[in-house]
């Protein structure tokens, strides 16, 4: 036999044992899966933390949102919580939102909080300091410059605009303003009086000569004024409230400390953070500093020395 003949037998009967070896090894898999199993399922995140937090109403609804929708996404982001928000369409109702609506907390001013305090469990937390540096406002009665009013006796007869019962500025101090005039019933003093609903109203009722009279805080006065050039000069201020916080966030008491502690330190640090600095700066604020119940002893003694018991008190339309 030649050599390349033997050679080439040898080769065949390589590669017929390598091709058996290659059979054996398949076997029959009809009994296993075609596809890989399913990943197993990853653990679904719980939910965010939900927070439903009021605004009372100082001014036009749009406004307020436009003005506190970035504050509260900031916090929303930094806290870890999910804030939403909720205009309130009066102040007196404040406490009805809380027990009926389920409100976690809202920016109050100092006398819805000085109300809600004696009635519910609630604490603040933090109020803004604005752009001039002050964190807090004061309550003031103005009157046009041409009116010729400039006492409480030349008030006789005219028409007074409050803003809502539940406001330091736009009702509080009104009151206490009567009681040093011995205005002994404003009901019979005045022409007329009614409640705009908010300080916005209340100052452009008396610009536009709806009324003679009118009662607001300091500032929304002075946010309007830059706007609006006629209010600083055809307006006048008669009298004025001590200085109260600007409305602070206030949270009910029996929230999770480890979450109200984590929304505390998200407003005071957000003017250290370049995200949080130009939310304050669209929200007209240098910074947020602490707030407690102390820093509201001026209306729990204005209140007692008009005879109004916070405990007692109750909201209605007159």
């Amino acid at each position: 036999m030649k050599p390349t003949t033997v050679l080439s037998r040898l080769v065949l009967l390589y590669c017929l044992l390598c091709l058996t070896l290659s059979l054996a090894g398949c076997g029959d898999h009809r009994d296993e899966p075609t596809t890989k199993p399913p990943a197993q399922n990853k653990q679904t995140p719980a939910p965010a933390t939900r927070l439903l937090i009021g605004l009372i109403p100082e001014q036009d609804i749009f406004e307020q949102r436009e003005r506190y929708a970035p504050l509260a996404n900031y916090i929303s982001e930094k806290a870890g919580v999910t804030i939403e928000l909720k205009i309130l369409t009066r102040y007196g109702n404040i406490i009805t939102n809380f027990v009926d609506d389920k409100l976690d907390g809202a920016f109050l001013g100092s006398f819805t909080f000085a109300l809600l305090h004696k009635k519910l469990d609630i604490e603040p937390i933090a109020r803004p300091v604005s752009l001039d540096g002050t964190s807090t406002y004061y309550g003031m009665i103005f009157v046009r410059k041409d009116s010729g009013i400039h006492s409480g006796l030349s008030m006789k007869n005219k028409r007074f605009v409050f803003v809502e019962q539940a406001t330091m500025a736009g009702y509080l101090l009104p009151l206490h303003y009567f009681k040093e005039e011995d205005i002994a019933d404003y009901h019979s003093w005045f022409s007329e009086t009614y409640f705009s609903g908010t300080h916005a109203d209340s100052i452009m009722d008396v610009l536009d000569k709806r009324a003679d009279i009118g009662a607001a805080k300091s500032t929304v006065f002075t946010r309007l004024a830059e706007r609006n050039k006629r209010i600083a000069a055809e307006l006048m201020i008669l009298a004025k409230s001590p200085e109260v916080p600007e409305n602070a966030l206030s949270l009910r008491g029996d929230l999770d400390p480890v979450l109200k502690n984590k929304i505390k330190d998200t407003l005071l640090t957000m003017d250290t953070d370049s995200g949080g600095k130009f939310v304050l700066e669209r929200f007209g604020a240098r910074k947020f500093i602490e707030t407690n119940d102390q820093d509201y002893q001026v209306v729990y003694q204005y209140a007692e020395e008009i005879g109004l018991d916070l405990a007692a008190y109750t909201y209605q339309n007159q």
